[in-house]
């Protein structure tokens, strides 16, 4: 059966194309460090909003168009499934992303529910020997269900925390299985509503706990992918322990565990904490921790996670100059977790977004590229922190002097002169020139 029988494989046509089911930027085969486009970026679709995603929000029901949508249970999951591969091939990705309860649906037993995944994962298992789209990763849903509503590692209840370990025990297996190359962990509810009945200590002890148990098995098993966190701020907890790219390294190196965790990178979740999303993946790439990334972006008019298509070049621009600088990413990927609007309705709508997505990011990583070759910015940054690489300013440096000599240098300058302006204004003018060029080839 075609689910999308009215699209073709969508192909690169050029900044020209006035096709809406063709890509105008991302060329899979165009060259990037030695590198096609296609293995660089590793893009990835996520399961969840792009097929069990049903447009509701917290004042309306559900209004997306699924050719599916007659099934449900198991049936449903199938259904999905067959779609899911459908489109993926279609759209020539190479990675998909799933939470558990994506693929099936959850049952009241966790016994039945750990059924249902072992009827749907060798279905997963079939299409993946014939399917040039592999899986980036996968996780565990542990904050849709009420039981989860205190957290899951992190909850006051130990029997939570046992029923999340089952969870994640089984999702190590099933990526081990499917031949994951990464397993995230997403902290949900792993936060507090408010200290006055909160042992914070003892969470994050468990949160730390809950991790090594996690290494361990994944160690016992013989799953190597690369473990990441996600973090973000807030909402549905208000105040979560990963609460952003610096908190999650202060934790990782608390418990021991930065050499075992890299960080999958959300945008959306970045301007959540305050920070932009070239700030988290700064943080995260000087440290050696810049795993993967979810490629979405938020609406500055609304203070929530919106979970929109990745459009914003000036955005996508410094993201991939941030990945570019990091030597791209390794084991992770460029995940979409993103969704359609409300009243994108339609099926032809999943294609459009995605291909928005990929050509921002494409044209995106051509400018960063562009700017990197052409040292715009590291000239710039060397000139301006210039006075560290000679006198008093190279032995601060290299550990050569202390507070007596560097006293002793201070009391004998007259006059403390700015010499370097920042010149922010004149860089972002030119960013865009360089945004320009891009557009005219």
């Amino acid at each position: 059966m075609s689910y999308f029988g009215n699209i073709n494989k969508v192909k690169y046509e050029g900044p020209d194309s006035k096709n809406p089911f063709a890509f105008k930027y991302y060329n899979p085969e165009e060259k990037i460090n030695g590198q096609t486009m296609e293995e660089y970026l590793r893009f990835a679709v996520s399961y969840w909003h792009t097929f069990t995603g049903e447009g509701t929000d917290p004042f309306g029901q559900a209004t997306m168009i699924r050719p599916y949508n007659n099934f449900s249970g198991m049936d449903l999951a199938k259904a999905r499934l067959e779609a899911s591969f459908e489109f993926f091939e279609k759209m020539d990705v190479p990675f998909f992303c799933f939470h558990d309860y994506d693929i099936v649906p959850e049952s009241d037993s966790l016994a039945e529910t750990f059924n249902n995944l072992d009827e749907i994962v060798p279905l997963i298992k079939d299409y993946l020997k014939t399917s040039k789209t592999k899986l980036l990763w996968n996780t565990a849903n542990m904050f849709s269900h009420p039981r989860w509503l205190s957290g899951a590692a992190t909850s006051p209840n130990a029997d939570v925390f046992a029923y999340a370990a089952a969870k994640v025990k089984k999702g190590l297996e099933i990526g081990k299985e499917l031949g994951a190359q990464n397993y995230v962990f997403w902290g949900g509810r792993e936060g507090y509503e408010t200290l006055l009945n909160t042992d914070m200590k003892l969470e994050l002890d468990n949160l730390g706990r809950f991790f090594h148990m996690a290494v361990d098995y994944a160690k016992e098993i013989g799953f190597d992918g690369q473990f990441l966190i996600e973090p973000k701020p807030k909402e549905p907890t208000k105040h979560q322990y990963d609460f952003d790219v610096a908190t999650g390294i202060a934790f990782l190196k608390t418990y021991g565990l930065d050499d075992k965790f890299k960080f999958n990178i959300e945008a959306n979740h970045a301007t959540l904490a305050g920070h932009t999303f070239e700030h988290e993946l700064r943080v995260a790439r000087i440290y050696g921790l810049l795993g993967s990334v979810d490629a979405n972006q938020g609406d500055p008019l609304l203070g929530w996670d919106t979970d929109e298509f990745p459009t914003d070049l000036y955005s996508t621009t410094l993201a991939m100059y941030e990945i570019l600088k990091n030597g791209g990413l390794g084991s992770g990927g460029l995940n979409f977790d993103a969704k359609v609007r409300r009243g994108s309705f339609d099926t032809d709508d999943l294609f459009m977004a995605h291909i928005a997505g990929m050509d921002s990011f494409a044209l995106g990583t051509r400018v960063a590229q562009k700017l990197i070759e052409d040292r715009v910015l590291d000239d710039f940054i060397d000139e301006r922190y210039s006075s560290y690489t000679t006198g008093i300013g190279r032995d601060i440096v290299e550990g050569k002097t202390d507070f007596h000599k560097l006293s002793e240098y201070a009391l004998k300058i007259d006059k403390v002169e700015n010499k370097n302006s920042g010149r922010q204004e004149n860089l972002k003018a030119i960013l865009n020139q360089y945004l320009i060029n891009a557009f005219r080839g």
